[in-house]
């Protein structure tokens, strides 16, 4: 099987209105900025986003939200966003919070087979409206469901044309375990090696988790809140 296409835009090609996306990345760190930057450009609407976060406003997911085209995001953290800010407070962007050990759990099931997970963040407060309540050996553990994801999109340092991915240092952070549990898995790589390019013992996701590869271009690499020390 060829997973290796030419692009982001073939990557991305049967991304349709009203999926339900995972997006890997911590902030600004590991975004798949180049498969952000197709689905801005394809134009599709009403999406469903998973992601830790939901970008800046001139960046990553914060891109998509400035062409509308977020129904819902799905996030742990949402702040460093203008534009986030005002669909929501408009009533134009629906929103669930999510503990983030809860999201990678609940990501880390999908990829597992895992219907639910029990987890006892968010037991006792309005994280818990709604939601089935269990008490095993004296604590409340909320039910939370897997994710239902239709496409993952990742981005690794280096891939192999299996789909077999490294990552760099804290830009793993939500990629494997999103690459993991997507229907589909679009990974856009830094560099695109050879087959036998990647020593075993170091790919952090096999290739059997993703379904198409590819090198991107021209990363930003951008630094959400520049801290330096002052030259003496």
């Amino acid at each position: 099987m060829n997973k290796v296409v030419d692009n982001a835009d073939n990557a991305i090609h049967d991304i349709t209105d009203g999926v339900i996306l995972m997006l890997g990345g911590f902030g600004l760190c590991g975004i798949p900025e180049n498969s952000i930057a197709a689905l801005v450009k394809k134009g599709v609407k009403n999406l469903t986003c998973i992601s830790n976060n939901a970008g800046v406003d001139d960046f990553g997911i914060g891109l998509m939200l400035q062409q509308k085209q977020v129904k819902k995001m799905i996030s742990s953290y949402v702040g460093e966003n203008a534009e986030f800010e005002r669909q929501l407070l408009s009533g134009e962007l629906e929103v669930e919070l999510i503990p983030q050990g809860t999201l990678a759990t609940r990501c880390m099931a999908a990829g597992y087979g895992m219907p639910a997970i029990f987890t006892p963040a968010g037991a006792g407060t309005e994280v818990a409206a709604g939601k089935e309540v269990r008490n095993f050996n004296g604590k409340d553990y909320l039910l939370e469901y897997a994710f239902d994801a239709d496409f993952a999109l990742v981005k690794a340092w280096k891939g192999d044309p299996d789909g077999n991915l490294i990552f760099k240092a804290t830009a793993r952070n939500f990629n494997p375990l999103m690459a993991m549990a997507g229907k589909i898995t679009i990974a856009e790589v830094e560099e695109l090696v050879p087959k036998g390019g990647l020593d075993p013992n170091e790919i952090h996701v096999p290739g059997i988790y993703v379904h198409r590869i590819f090198e991107g271009k021209n990363y930003e690499k951008r630094i959400e809140q520049r801290t330096v020390r002052k030259k003496e």
